[in-house]
């Protein structure tokens, strides 16, 4: 959950390790730090808070010296925000230091071995541990390599590890198990990240790291070795992200312009995979005696990415005709899941490294299930683990609240589900086609809700409704899908307390939280529903609560039960959410500006959950 970047070149290293730190704080944090090699000794410079308190504290990197060193952001899991338990931790004895993404879950145990032996630790970190462990089992004589493979004997849990030893002083070591690290390769630089936008300034060619495996870098050499200590040869991943999507290029956030990205984005991920009227799946490909042979399909996810599998569970269901059940993640792996050869599983994650995710993919394929993953992130652990990948090229997202990544994994079901129907006859050829052009002009759609008459309609309502404590989300079907994302939008950067229903519900004892003024939105997009979401919406204001509906155009009728409406452009129900979404981020949005929230940067949230 935290931000890892390291560097070793001919540079000072301390600037070009703030430059990557900034990077990386979409990702959550609460403090940072920074060590270098200079002459043979570790300097080390923390703080607690942004990053900007830090580049302050040391003039933009200047007072720190060396030309190899390490940066971290702190998500904090054991030991409070402040600078003692901030990253980097040195070793006793100042030959090494260490930052760490993950959780040790056997450090007490090594804390009490060491504490006993006389080391004397200044934080209440795990990671502190680590810096210990490799001091005791480092024989003194250059060789880190070994220790470091003797420490990963020792350490249980999830780790992605930079290290820079001053006996060694313009190698940078990395380790990871679990956790994602990246080795950036450049001319006479390189680099070790956690996320390849903390280094994509500076090179577009990445090695990632399999678990167990240790990177020894110089400035002009990258080596790589498995836990035992031998050579492995690894490929190099060329990511081609423009470093412009990285940045906000003029937005005031980095939400709006992720919002106003989707067109794109959405275009990225549909229009290589329809081929005329057919549907092609990268490497993935569904033989009809397997379709056959399927008894369900498991959607498997965390936050947004569980919500777009409940639209997803929707979609196949109707047009696939099979038993479609959506998990939570961190629910799924200690659910003891029916699962097996009949089941395929499909699993949604945008960095492709969420923990719980990565468990359940490793369970279901464990138990002889095939997998898919939907991703975002090129050769992320979840894509390189599963059966199968549907990328969805959504490029990088730096917001902590994702908006692109959710609307192109729906996208993204969207063409599984058709696929899947196509293959098993169990939607007309009419429809199917009708399906398909919906999909390929869903861009032009988005694309329109941006315009400045949408945005003035959406920020209206949101400047009447930004003081508002507690909203309440009401739809049926994949509406009721969408109020769920909606409602994580709204609380996750306003911190207004936000909760979405399903319509039919308010009877059985939601109804008593409707009071006067309860601002409630009520999705209506759904042709099949309108006169339930109708009498719903009675049911709300016969409370003397206040409605605001997100209505489909052949239905803005339903304005003369309301306190106000949007509406999205004419569509197919079935891909409504994808048109829905885009209304409630901008509504989430419009809120928490005005509200002075920090959008990109929520506090207590962090951007990739690699930990359980």
């Amino acid at each position: 959950m935290c931000g890892i970047i390291g560097y070793t070149g001919t540079k000072q290293a301390a600037p070009v390790l703030l430059g990557g730190l900034k990077r990386l704080e979409y990702r959550g944090y609460d403090s940072s730090g920074i060590a270098t090699v200079k002459d043979g000794k570790i300097l080390t410079a923390k703080a607690k808070g942004k990053i900007a308190i830090l580049d302050e504290k040391i003039s933009g990197g200047t007072k720190l010296g060396g030309t190899v060193g390490i940066g971290h952001t702190r998500w904090a899991t054991h030991g409070v925000p402040n600078e003692a338990n901030a990253h980097p931790h040195r070793s006793a004895d100042g030959r090494f230091a260490v930052v760490h993404n993950g959780i040790i879950e056997n450090f007490f145990d090594i804390k009490s071995e060491l504490t006993a032996l006389g080391y004397a630790f200044a934080s209440d970190t795990d990671t502190e541990t680590v810096a210990m462990l490799l001091q005791h089992l480092y024989r003194g004589d250059g060789d880190v390599l070994s220790t470091i493979c003797a420490l990963q004997k020792r350490l249980c849990g999830s780790y992605a590890i930079g290290i820079v030893c001053a006996d060694t002083p313009d190698v940078l070591y990395a380790v990871r198990k679990d956790n994602p690290l990246v080795v950036g390769l450049g001319n006479g630089e390189n680099f070790i990240a956690s996320d390849v936008t903390a280094a994509l300034e500076h090179t577009h060619d990445f090695v990632l790291l399999g678990d167990g495996e240790t990177a020894r870098i110089t400035p002009d050499h990258a080596e790589f070795f498995d836990a035992d200590g031998k050579p492995v040869k690894k490929q190099t991943t060329h990511i081609d992200w423009d470093i412009g999507s990285a940045e906000k290029s003029g937005y005031a956030h980095f939400m709006l312009k992720e919002i106003f990205d989707q067109p794109k984005a959405l275009t990225d991920t549909l229009r290589p995979r329809i081929h005329g009227d057919k549907i092609v799946l990268d490497d993935i490909d569904f033989d009809s005696k397997y379709l056959d042979s399927l008894s369900a399909v498991d959607i498997v996810g965390c936050g947004s990415a569980y919500h777009a599998g409940i639209v997803g569970k929707h979609f196949i269901e109707k047009h696939c005709k099979i038993r479609v059940n959506c998990s939570l993640a961190s629910e799924y792996i200690y659910s003891d899941p029916i699962t097996g050869g009949d089941v395929l599983t499909v699993i949604i994650s945008q960095s492709g490294e969420t923990a719980d995710t990565l468990a359940a993919l490793r369970l279901a394929k464990s138990r002889g299930s095939r997998t898919i993953a939907v991703v975002n992130v090129v050769e992320s652990a979840i894509a390189r683990e599963a059966d199968g990948v549907l990328y969805t090229h959504a490029g990088p997202e730096i917001a902590v609240a994702t908006t692109k990544g959710y609307t192109t994994q729906v996208a993204a079901l969207y063409l599984i589900g058709l696929k899947i129907a196509e293959r098993k006859r169990t939607v007309s050829d009419v429809k199917y086609k009708s399906l398909i052009r919906e999909l390929l002009a869903l861009s032009d759609k988005v694309r329109s809700q941006l315009s400045d008459e949408n945005i003035a309609a959406v920020k209206k309502y949101a400047d009447r409704f930004s003081s508002h404590k507690c909203v309440f989300f009401i739809g049926r079907g994949t509406d009721y899908a969408a109020s769920l994302e909606g409602a994580l939008k709204l609380k996750e950067i306003s911190y207004i307390h936000a909760e979405a229903y399903a319509a039919g519900e308010l009877k059985h004892g939601t109804i008593s939280l409707i009071e006067n003024g309860t601002v409630t939105l009520a999705l209506v997009t759904q042709s099949a529903l309108y006169p339930k979401m109708e009498n719903n919406i009675k049911a709300v204001k016969s409370r003397e609560g206040t409605i605001l509906a997100v209505s489909s155009p052949d239905n803005v009728k339903i304005a003369v039960h309301t306190d106000g409406l949007l509406t999205i452009p004419e569509c197919d129900d079935d891909v409504s959410p994808v048109l829905t979404a885009v209304v409630l981020q901008l509504f989430a949005y419009y809120i928490a500006l005005g509200r002075g929230c920090d959008i990109d940067q929520p506090r207590n949230l962090a951007k990739s959950v690699t930990v359980e």
